[in-house]
C-alpha cells in the first residue's frame, strides 16, 4: 500500500522539447528583422490585407442599375428614360436626396453601358438605341433646329404622294394665287407634327386633382409650334434661295429670263415641295 501511494505520489519528470524552447539571451542577440513568426500569423495576415482591399473597392461596381431602375436589361432606351423620370420625380418630391443620387448613379452607368455596347456592335435582344444617341454627332446647334430621323418606308412614301399632288396641281393651273403652297405647308406641318408626336421621349404625366394632364397641353404647343417653324422654315428658304439668284443674274447678267421671271409661283411651290418632303422624310 505504501509502495503504491509512493509511486502516485511521483510525477514524471517534464521534457522540453528544444523545437520549442527558444532562449531568453537568443532574441537579444537578433534584431526584430530577423525574427521568425508561424506561419499561421502571415497567414492571418494575408487574409486580413485581402479582406481590406476588398473592402476598399468602389461600391458602383456591384451596383444594379436594371434592379434599381426597375427596367429588363433588354428594355429600351425610351422605357429606360421613362422609368429614370418616374423615380426621380418621386424621390424629389419626397424629399429623398439618397434614392435620387442612386437613380442618377444607376441611370449613368446603364447609359455608358449600352452606348458602349453599341459601339461594339454589341445588342441584347429587342434593344434599341435611341435617335439621340445613335446620331448624337448629327445633333444641330440650335435646339429647335431640324434633326436627323429617316421615316418608315411607309411615311416616305405618303410624303413623296403629297409634295407629287401639289406640284403636278401648280404645274397644269400655273396660277394658283399660291393655294397649292398653303395646303401643301399644312398639310406638312400636320405630317412633322406626328412625326414629333412619335419621337418624343416618354415623360411622367403629372396629374390635376381633376385627373388632368398639368403639362399635356404645354408638350403639344411645343410641338405645333416647331412644326410651323420647320415647314415656313423650309418655304421661306425656297423664296429666298429664287430671290437671291434673280438678283444676282441681274447683278452680273444684267437681265433675266422670261422663264424664271414669269414661272415664279412655280418654282417656289416646286422647291418648297421638294424641301418639306426630305423634311418630313428625313428629318424631325
Amino acid at each position: 500500500m505504501a509502495l503504491s501511494i509512493s509511486n502516485l505520489l511521483l510525477y514524471p519528470k517534464p521534457q522540453i522539447s528544444s523545437r520549442n524552447f527558444v532562449p531568453s539571451s537568443s532574441i537579444s542577440k537578433f534584431s526584430s528583422s530577423n525574427l521568425r513568426y508561424p506561419r499561421r500569423v502571415l497567414l492571418n495576415q494575408r487574409l486580413f490585407c485581402a479582406t481590406s482591399a476588398a473592402g476598399s473597392s468602389s461600391p458602383d461596381s456591384d451596383l444594379n442599375p436594371y434592379e434599381i431602375l426597375g427596367v429588363s436589361p433588354i428594355a429600351g432606351f425610351d422605357k429606360v428614360k421613362a422609368a429614370y423620370t418616374r423615380k426621380r420625380k418621386d424621390a424629389e418630391r419626397n424629399g429623398d436626396e439618397a434614392t435620387a443620387a442612386l437613380l442618377e448613379k444607376a441611370y449613368d452607368k446603364l447609359m455608358m453601358a449600352q452606348l458602349t455596347n453599341r459601339k461594339k456592335g454589341v445588342t441584347y435582344g429587342s434593344f434599341q438605341v435611341s435617335k439621340d444617341i445613335k446620331y448624337a454627332d448629327k445633333q444641330p446647334i440650335v435646339p429647335w433646329g431640324p434633326r436627323f430621323t429617316k421615316s418608315s418606308l411607309k411615311d416616305i412614301r405618303i410624303n413623296l404622294a403629297i409634295a407629287a399632288a401639289f406640284t403636278v396641281w401648280i404645274v397644269f393651273s400655273r396660277d394658283a394665287e399660291y393655294k397649292p403652297l398653303q395646303f401643301m405647308a399644312f398639310a406638312f406641318v400636320y405630317r412633322i407634327f406626328e412625326k414629333l408626336t412619335a419621337y418624343e421621349p416618354p415623360v411622367s404625366p403629372i396629374f390635376t386633382e381633376e385627373g388632368e394632364d398639368v403639362g399635356r397641353g404645354q408638350r403639344m404647343g411645343k410641338r405645333l409650334l416647331r412644326s410651323l417653324a420647320l415647314v415656313f422654315g423650309c418655304i421661306a428658304v425656297s423664296s429666298l434661295v429664287y430671290t437671291g439668284v434673280l438678283n444676282l443674274m441681274e447683278y452680273f447678267l444684267n437681265y433675266i429670263p422670261a422663264f424664271l421671271y414669269n414661272n415664279q409661283e412655280l418654282i417656289i411651290t416646286t422647291a418648297s415641295a421638294v424641301a418639306l418632303y426630305i423634311m418630313a422624310s428625313y428629318y424631325r
